[in-house]
């Protein structure tokens, strides 16, 4: 049964940084692509950063600058670090991943990030 656990949540005063962490169990296979997203209360889930195997990255405009997303070379990790946070960066941030070989992608159950102003 693979598992996807994020950590690394908490409450953070506007400037400040978070260290986000994905980690999958469950799976000898390793990470292909891994997404984060967020989801803010009364708002949609949305796409905030993705790297694929290879290393190329993508960004959500607004966090460009500020967010680093990167992976670790055993392949069960990824990390997001979010700068200079926002009040507008609180959501519930979530990790979406799929692994080599497989066609199922993989959510997390979510790190609730606050940044107060």
């Amino acid at each position: 049964q693979v598992q996807v656990v994020e950590s690394g949540g908490g409450l953070v005063q506007a400037g400040g940084s978070l260290r986000l962490s994905c980690a999958v169990s469950g799976s000898t296979r390793s990470i292909n692509n891994m997404g984060w997203y967020r989801q803010a209360p009364g708002k949609q889930r949305e796409f905030v950063a993705y790297i694929n195997y290879g290393g190329t990255t993508k960004y959500t405009d607004s966090v460009k600058g500020r967010f680093t997303i990167s992976r670790d070379n055993a392949g069960k990790s990824g990390y997001l670090q979010m700068n200079s946070l926002k009040s507008e960066d609180t959501a519930v941030y979530y990790c979406n991943i799929d692994l080599w070989g497989s066609l199922s992608s993989y959510w997390g159950q979510g790190t609730q990030v606050t940044v107060s102003s």
